[in-house]
């Protein structure tokens, strides 16, 4: 458990600049305390103890803000940053390394007996406000976004976005786990290419409809009306989905 202890402290200061010193850590940390309360509450858990390690988890939400059911598996190297309103079910397991940050819950979905809760492998990052819910797996090195909703298995080395969550696969691109602005814009990349698809048929058609006039096909309605089009340069677009002047910033 020790070493458990030590792993955890080892990666707070590695992934969080903030961290200045081991008091600091010690004291001021809720994801540290939480989890090391966790470690203690987990092995009095597996003694089949009938309350006390639930009164022990009870107390650290009220102290932290985290919510760990006891009986809960969590690898080394884990780090819970800030924490508040974590939610952490009873058959959930976490391996090495990963990363959660507040709000996050792993959860069930249902009444079912058994393995209900998400197994999370080695190095996933579970971004802010983000659910993952059922006997699910995710892969290594998976980074889910935040306020994404995943229900489905997710195979190593993706980033999911969305509600629900979509997998997007980054092969042979390596991220900062830190670095949420590097998700990718799923919804707004699809608007754009369906909005770019619009301006090709409508150009087409005009281009049909003077060719119309010009050979007088169609003396009778040389007219062909066109309601106003919507393109990337309309508010209700940009408002959205962002300019692409903002994106070459």
């Amino acid at each position: 458990m020790f070493r458990s202890l030590k792993s955890d402290f080892a990666i707070i200061k590695e992934r969080d600049p903030a961290a200045r010193g081991f008091w600091e850590i010690i004291l001021c940390y809720p994801g540290f305390q939480a989890i090391s309360i966790h470690r203690i509450s987990h092995k009095l858990w597996k003694y089949n103890l009938p309350i006390l390690p639930r009164l022990l988890s009870h107390f650290t939400r009220f102290l932290t803000g985290v919510e760990i059911h006891p009986g809960a598996k969590i690898g080394r190297g884990v780090f819970i940053d800030h924490g508040m309103g974590v939610v952490i079910g009873e058959t959930s397991e976490i391996g090495d390394r990963c990363l959660l940050y507040q709000g996050v819950t792993l959860g069930g979905t249902g009444k079912e007996s058994g393995k209900r809760h998400p197994t999370l492998e080695a190095n996933v990052v579970v971004g802010a406000g983000a659910k993952v819910l059922g006997g699910i797996h995710i892969g290594t090195n998976t980074r889910i976004g935040a306020g994404s909703v995943v229900v489905k298995n997710v195979e190593k080395n993706s980033t999911v976005v969305g509600i629900p969550g979509r997998v997007v696969h980054q092969s042979g691109v390596k991220i900062n786990p830190l670095a949420h602005s590097a998700l990718p814009d799923a919804e707004g990349n699809v608007i754009k290419n369906l909005m770019d698809r619009i301006d090709h048929l409508e150009n087409h058609i005009m281009g049909l409809q003077e060719l119309i006039e010009k050979n007088s096909i169609n003396k009778r309605n040389k007219e062909i009306f066109i309601s106003e089009s919507q393109n990337l340069r309309d508010k209700e677009i940009i408002d959205f989905i962002g300019s692409s002047e903002e994106e070459t910033l």
